[in-house]
């Protein structure tokens, strides 16, 4: 079956799959073992004990060798599957000589089982139908008569291998699917994080560098051109930036309100705090700091560097609510869409993408009397 995963994914999610599936061989090993030794102990039935009991040693023997052989995933070699299988076959060719030609029931009995097994979990539903195919046919060709109940057992062991074959085999596949989407959804988080970081330093600094060397003309001038060139070229790094490794959180607390009093000084920006501190996770409180950061660097990029801004924050209990807003000119319509397509990440990621990560809202109202955000975020924060 073909497989678009990456082989080091795949191999990962096999060996963990396998890992739990040769655990629970090993507890089914020791069962039909037992059940081996107490029927035949119980029949006693051979025409040669020495050599029937023989052969009930090396099943107990070699029981307990592959459970630890089986137990680390560097030793389940083709070589060990081979050895599984011919021992098991080995015993039902030797059940009419210990027994004598007309036995009734085979000396390993559901002992086999162990070997088709681990083929399925090793090979797939390919491996346990061949490991049952064989048995089967071993186990017919040894009996001199061969009754109805023989065929119904051969039935069930092709059926058993074959699809406890299927099943591994499916559950590798699913099982590197999962740890395919975990690393891409991570490395997707991660992206956008860094695209966040990079609008509200770098970005920032050079759109203000191409503005402010537009304004002053000559070399200044030049000095903005390159900086307009470099802000375009790191935005087409965001858009087309490869998976990343993502970096975990610490589960701390912090003081929302204190965060976003610090943002006060900044010129003419007024902040309405409630009394008392407002406790939420520290990654909230980094997350909501930086988005009315952004709302404030827009603020003095497009309404003007003195521009007055108020910012309000509201503790409502299991939510909180935050809004900034400024009297300039507004946001024109459609201007939001186009920045997106352009590749200018600010409002979609910088802001909203922040406060959907929240499990939060934003809403935007904007017109010729200025523009106000509003962010609600549940108490809990956690997206």
């Amino acid at each position: 079956m073909d497989n678009p995963l990456p082989s080091g994914t795949t191999t990962r999610a096999a060996v963990a799959v396998e890992d739990r599936m040769f655990r629970a061989l090993a507890v089914l090993r020791v069962v039909v073992l037992a059940y081996a030794v107490a029927i035949n102990a119980y029949r006693n039935n051979f025409e040669h004990p020495v050599a029937g009991w023989t052969c009930v040693g090396v099943m107990v023997v070699w029981t307990f060798a592959s459970i630890s052989i089986y137990a680390a995933p560097e030793r389940r070699l083709p070589g060990v599957l081979v050895a599984d299988l011919a021992l098991a076959v080995g015993l039902l060719l030797l059940t009419p000589v210990v027994k004598g030609e007309w036995f009734n029931a085979t000396v390993p009995s559901y002992w086999i089982v162990g070997a088709l097994l681990a083929w399925g979990i090793r090979y797939g539903w390919r491996g346990g139908s061949a490991a049952a195919l064989l048995l089967g046919a071993v186990d017919l060709l040894s009996r001199s008569h061969v009754a109805q109940k023989d065929w119904g057992n051969v039935f069930l062991i092709l059926l058993g291998g074959s699809m406890v074959g299927f099943l591994c085999e499916s559950l590798k596949e699913m099982a590197a699917e999962r740890d395919l989407a975990q690393r891409e959804a991570a490395a997707a988080a991660e992206r956008v994080r860094l695209a966040r970081v990079v609008h509200d330093g770098v970005l920032q600094v050079l759109a203000l560098v191409q503005r402010r060397g537009t304004e002053l003309g000559g070399d200044a001038a030049e000095l903005g051109r390159l900086a307009g060139e470099q802000e375009q070229a790191l935005r087409s790094l965001i858009r087309s930036q490869a998976a990343v490794s993502a970096a975990p959180t610490a589960p701390a607390t912090g003081d929302l309100a204190a965060a976003l009093g610090a943002l006060g000084s900044r010129p003419s920006t007024e902040i309405a705090l409630p009394a008392g501190t407002v406790e939420m996770p520290a990654q909230v409180v980094v997350e909501l700091t930086a988005v009315v950061r952004a709302c404030l660097d827009n603020v003095s990029r497009h309404v003007g560097e003195g521009a007055p801004a108020w910012v309000l924050l509201e503790d409502l209990g299991d939510r909180v609510e935050v809004s900034v807003r400024d009297e300039g000119p507004g946001i024109p319509e459609g201007r939001l869409a186009r920045a997106a397509t352009e590749g200018r990440l600010g409002v979609q990621e910088s802001i909203c993408g922040r406060i959907d990560d929240l499990g939060g809202t934003c809403t935007l109202d904007s017109g010729a009397f200025g523009t106000e955000w509003v962010f609600v975020v549940p108490r809990k924060g956690e997206a």
